[in-house]
């Protein structure tokens, strides 16, 4: 994890009387990191300001914002036009909204391709059914609309778009909030599996802590737009921050069915000395 494919340092997002991100640093190498926390913690917009998203009047400033060697504070739009979607990619949570309802699964990727590579017509037909196999759909699926996919199908299609460039860093925004367990558990070992084949390393946006446990190597987690603890994603069922602590022990579960969930005692300095290595 020598390689820093991310580095984030001092990182500040205000809108007109709101902090929402408070001076986060992170670093991320060629693994697979999960920024996790509730509602509000920070966590997308943290992702929006890698992906030069941050829509105005926010502003995003920092000591270092740096993905591959660029320093993201002074892109232009044509710089981000060749980073992102291409070394950089994303993957939003609900297919839904993230297709174009009028073009079909072949068209949608294909535009993606263009975008960034200089291919012949057949070169990019076999680029897409390359990537269409990569993630478990079979051909036939190049012809269909959004619409007429099924949410862990259109989920699919979304990850091919975000692979099909072979990008260096793939962020993961909620990318499996909108399915059921099964489907959840399908599409995280899917991009971990992309992950390893292709050397790609992920930041997972994610609320979910068992499947960041299984899924990920490290976990940074945020609250109130801050970086409150950090540590092996492994180490979550013993994490001793006591925001860490309830995220994990209030899931609901069959054992706890009828029960009340822990609570947290908002008045703790919560915002205090970090956990784990920085």
């Amino acid at each position: 994890m020598t390689e820093k494919r991310i580095e984030v340092r001092n990182l500040n997002i205000d809108y007109p009387g709101a902090r929402v991100v408070n001076d986060l640093s992170f670093t991320l190498g060629n693994e697979r990191l999960a920024l996790v926390g509730e509602s509000g913690s920070g966590k997308s917009m943290t992702a929006r300001a890698l992906m030069g998203l941050v829509r105005k009047p926010g502003k995003v400033s920092a000591g270092r914002l740096n993905a591959l060697g660029n320093d993201l504070l002074r892109m232009k739009n044509r710089d981000w036009q060749k980073l992102r979607g291409n070394d950089v990619a994303m993957v939003l949570q609900d297919p839904r909204y993230a297709l174009n309802p009028v073009k079909n699964v072949a068209l949608q990727i294909d535009e993606a391709i263009r975008l960034h590579q200089n291919l012949s017509s057949g070169q990019r037909r076999e680029r897409i059914r390359e990537v269409i196999n990569a993630v478990g759909l079979q051909d036939n699926v190049q012809a269909r609309y959004p619409a007429e996919l099924s949410g862990g199908m259109g989920q699919r299609v979304m990850i091919a778009i975000a692979l099909v460039n072979n990008p260096k860093v793939l962020i993961a925004d909620e990318p499996t909030s909108a399915l059921d367990a099964i489907l959840r558990n399908q599409i995280l070992e899917l991009l971990v599996e992309q992950c390893e084949q292709r050397q790609m390393a992920m930041l997972l946006i994610s609320h979910d802590l068992p499947l960041v446990a299984e899924h990920c190597q490290r976990v940074l987690v945020m609250y109130q737009g801050q970086k409150v603890d950090e540590m092996p994603a492994n180490a979550l069922s013993t994490a001793a921050h006591p925001y860490t602590r309830t995220l994990w022990t209030c899931r609901p579960h069959a054992a706890t069915y009828g029960t009340m969930l822990p609570t947290l005692d908002r008045t703790q300095n919560l915002q205090g000395e970090t956990h784990g290595n920085r």
